[in-house]
């Protein structure tokens, strides 16, 4: 069973403004068969994981977080390269020497540096199993027929802390590559139109592949209630709201 305790997690950002001189991140701790993970949720596409003396960072943006006053990262994932998820202002702020950067070929190209892994790869990284997966657009598309997010260009990633796998879906719609994903104990799925998905496809991408714990995220003005309600037969599914926006 995946246990979650919820906890707070409080920030002084130093020399901003009123209105974001003191942000409260909400953080859950899940137990794993070799240690917690503290997941803190900063907002959007971006979260921070801290596991065995390990600091996660996934998708660190600016614009949701003053990262100088964030711990350092060992390791760093990007799942693709529009702005809201690849920041290399961020990065570079929060990148040690020994820090592994793990993002995409496109990124890569943008910011020059990291160690690209393409869908389908995977790699031990500091010990932790690090697995990237498609994510992509079919359904939503820009005026000139292009997806939003074209098959190939972004990862969504599943890392393995000790008997618990994590699914980070990155941007996606409810792809037909999900039917392979195993075994995921707490998915993270996207739920913004018309960028991702809509309430209805994140419930058909649950019943794809059945995780334990669902945390929407990434889903700006979307009403997550309907998403609890499309799921209300799911008994065993838990449904985690928390400030994703």
């Amino acid at each position: 069973m995946v246990k979650l305790i919820f906890t707070l997690f409080f920030m002084c950002v130093l020399g901003a403004s009123l209105s974001v001189a003191q942000i409260q991140f909400q953080t859950d701790t899940i137990k794993t068969s070799t240690g917690d993970i503290a997941v803190t949720f900063i907002g959007h596409g971006t979260l921070m994981f801290q596991y065995n003396n390990l600091v996660i960072h996934v998708d660190p943006v600016g614009q949701y977080a003053n990262y100088s006053n964030l711990p350092q990262a060992d390791i760093i994932l990007v799942t693709h390269h529009h702005g809201d998820h690849l920041d290399k202002n961020a990065i570079t702020t929060i990148k040690k020497p020994t820090t592994d950067l793990i993002l995409t070929a496109t990124c890569a190209k943008e910011i020059k540096m990291g160690t690209i892994l393409k869908n389908g790869e995977s790699k031990i990284v500091q010990g932790i199993k690090v697995e990237a997966v498609p994510a992509y657009n079919l359904v939503n598309k820009r005026d000139n027929g292009e997806p939003f997010h074209p098959r190939g260009i972004g990862n969504g990633y599943v890392i393995t802390f000790g008997n618990i796998k994590i699914y980070i879906a990155g941007d996606t719609e409810n792809i037909p590559e999900m039917r392979n994903l195993k075994d995921i104990d707490i998915a993270f799925l996207p739920m913004n139109l018309p960028y991702t998905m809509a309430p209805g496809m994140v419930a058909r991408a649950v019943r794809m592949f059945n995780p334990k714990v669902l945390y929407p995220y990434h889903f700006g003005d979307t009403n997550v209630q309907e998403l609890v309600e499309l799921l209300k037969d799911k008994t065993d599914l838990k449904i985690m709201i928390r400030k994703l926006n």
